[in-house]
């Protein structure tokens, strides 16, 4: 049985800073695999924040919201519980969210909330790639299809 921590938002869970429903069909194929558990996490929810809120970016090592407030420790919060999730579950993958905050791999905002993308991952995925745990984005479809095929 392969184990795949996978961002809430991504299989339509509320959980999104702006509350709305977003659906990923193109995961399916997940849901549907019986030798796939997929276990839905929020890293933001799980450090505390509210759901919905205002916009993130990191901003040098912190993260700020559109407002200026720092929410970095409930972002490393967060981070911290979907580790923990991985590590007892043994799940070694993980498909996180492009581009945000706490999970975009490869490519995040800026900082400057002008939709400017730079490379970087967010807080969550830095720390599950330090720890050895594999991080795809919803985009990353074919990578993830050999990667479960391969290790099935």
């Amino acid at each position: 049985m392969k184990v795949i921590v996978i961002s809430a938002c991504l299989i339509g869970e509320l959980c999104r800073y702006d509350g709305k429903q977003v659906n990923y069909h193109e995961l399916d194929f997940l849901m549907s695999d019986p030798n796939v558990t997929l276990l839905p996490v929020c890293p933001e929810v799980l450090g505390g924040l509210q759901t919905p809120r205002p916009p993130c970016e990191i901003r040098g090592d912190r993260v700020i919201t559109r407002n200026g407030e720092d929410v970095t420790e409930a972002f490393r919060e967060g981070a911290e519980k979907v580790l923990t999730v991985c590590q007892a579950s043994g799940a070694e993958l993980a498909i996180l969210k492009a581009n945000s905050p706490s999970c975009g791999s490869g490519r995040i905002y800026d900082g400057s909330f002008s939709h400017t993308l730079i490379p970087g991952d967010g807080i969550c995925a830095s720390l599950l790639k330090k720890n050895g745990i594999k991080v795809f984005c919803e985009k990353d479809i074919e990578r993830i299809k050999k990667h479960v095929r391969k290790n099935a």
